[in-house]
């Protein structure tokens, strides 16, 4: 089995390294030109629609945009947010973080496209709700059945077995070093909360997550701003080497400067995964107005996690100004910057932040396995076998190390991102008729535009914002 492991990780290398990353950044760029930078121009509106949505009401058996955008934070901040900023300064040095940024105000724009068409092409649940995604737009509107189902068995085996497996193993030796806990027993511990929560289905994920992610979110960020305040005198030399060190261009021919850029790349796409095909899946759930909202919501949760979140982390690493030489990385040079400044407190306290992460993480990769499963097969039985699928995978990851599957699971999902970032390219044209509708109305002076499929010059595809459901949504307009 070792010879297949090196040749999967030979393969990631190339794939990851060269042709997923230039195919995100060159549609991240696209995309941002295309749409006159949405990301930006119309960062105003993201918080309006953020706090308007966190102080909204839900409509029984749905979920609200609020929620949604709650639940893919909740996937996409994990112990990558903590670890991988803390690797990445050490290999690229603070000038990482500078292009960690400058991916993630790209990459927004693929984010705004992707969770756009997931609400465009999201279909109704019997008994309430919304389901859509990647799997849905490229079987609905492509026509590519086979490409769909393809899509959706590499997510459900990525994020709701693989990765969740990944999360459960770093709980526990999170655990085991902080407090000396039993492998065995932790894992018992994680498995049987996560399928509480998870068997209560999607609107019960919801209701947690909105809750759980700006709890833990904000911690972590209140806590780096108290390092920060602690080095207030220091912030703006800190500022100025991040920037400096990011265009070191005399480390050039040392390959010094191609390391610092690639460093902050990396971390910055394999953090936010915007284009990557995952988000659209919780982004298709919402109960929205119009499909922009939710785009630009999502896009904004590139911005959380990558421009706050994993900004923290850098910031607790530079602050402490040891990272070139403490001999340190990942989780260790963060528990040890932590303890200069919490002392005796650092170690529970970054268990802490790592359980709520991991374990919010699992629940978020459940809810994008769950869509997709219903894609491939409408039996619940399959959906309760699958739940118990997710279980034993949990068990497993806080028991072993799986580095093959590990690797498979990188394989896996280089594969699905190629897959939607072909399939939202394709299917750019409807998103930029729903923007342009989007800021007439708001330049108009409606504060909730309602979408209409009437817009559009091709309804291919399309099975809500007609009918019933548009004459529902404008009556919900005339209330508000």
């Amino acid at each position: 089995m070792e010879w297949m492991n090196d040749v999967i990780a030979a393969v990631n290398d190339v794939l990851w390294t060269y042709i997923l990353i230039t195919l995100l950044i060159a549609a991240g760029l696209w995309f941002s030109v295309k749409t006159g930078f949405v990301q930006i121009r119309l960062l105003p509106e993201m918080l309006r629609l953020l706090t308007e949505g966190a102080a909204g009401r839900v409509k029984e058996g749905h979920i609200s945009p609020f929620q949604a955008f709650c639940i893919s934070t909740a996937s996409r901040v994990g112990v990558g947010n903590i670890a991988g900023i803390a690797i990445a300064v050490v290999l690229g040095g603070p000038g990482a973080v500078f292009w960690m940024w400058m991916i993630a105000l790209i990459g927004a724009a693929s984010g705004f496209v992707e969770s756009t068409l997931a609400q465009l092409y999201k279909v109704p649940l019997p008994g309430g709700g919304f389901r859509g995604g990647p799997a849905y737009y490229i079987r609905n509107v492509l026509r590519a059945p086979r490409a769909a189902m393809f899509f959706a068995v590499l997510i459900s085996v990525t994020y709701g077995l693989i990765f969740n497996s990944v999360q459960a193993n770093t709980i526990s030796l999170s655990l085991q070093t902080a407090f000396g806990w039993q492998p065995l027993y932790i894992g018992a511990g994680i498995t049987l909360f996560a399928i509480l929560l998870i068997c209560g289905g999607l609107t019960q994920i919801a209701r947690v997550m909105e809750w759980m992610v700006p709890l833990m979110a904000g911690i972590y960020i209140l806590t780096a701003l108290a390092v920060m305040l602690a080095h207030l005198s220091e912030l703006p030399s800190i500022f100025a080497l991040i920037l400096t060190d990011a265009w070191d261009v005399d480390s050039l021919a040392g390959g010094g400067f191609g390391a610092t850029v690639m460093a902050g790349i990396k971390r910055g796409l394999f953090s936010n995964e915007a284009g990557m095909g995952a988000v659209p899946n919780a982004a298709a759930t919402a109960d929205a107005s119009h499909p922009v909202k939710q785009g630009l919501l999502q896009a904004f949760g590139v911005f959380v996690d990558t421009l706050l979140v994993c900004s923290a982390s850098a910031f607790i690493v530079l602050c402490s100004g040891d990272w070139a030489t403490s001999g340190l990385t990942g989780i260790a040079l963060i528990q040890y910057d932590l303890s200069l400044f919490l002392g005796d407190w650092a170690a529970g306290a970054l268990a802490v932040f790592i359980i709520l992460f991991a374990f919010s993480s699992i629940v978020g990769n459940y809810y994008y396995s769950e869509i997709n499963i219903g894609f491939l097969c409408a039996d619940t039985r399959v959906l309760y076998g699958f739940r118990v699928l997710v279980g034993g995978m949990i068990m497993v990851g806080a028991l072993a190390k799986l580095e093959l599957v590990w690797n498979l699971a990188d394989f896996f999902m280089a594969l699905m991102a190629i897959t939607n970032i072909i399939a939202i390219l394709l299917l750019f044209r409807p998103v930029r008729q729903a923007l342009a509708d989007y800021c007439r109305q708001r330049q108009s002076g409606i504060r909730h535009p309602v979408f209409s499929a009437s817009v559009l010059g091709d309804r291919t595809g399309i099975v809500c914002w007609q009918g019933e459901h548009l004459q529902e949504l404008q009556a919900l307009q005339k209330e508000k």
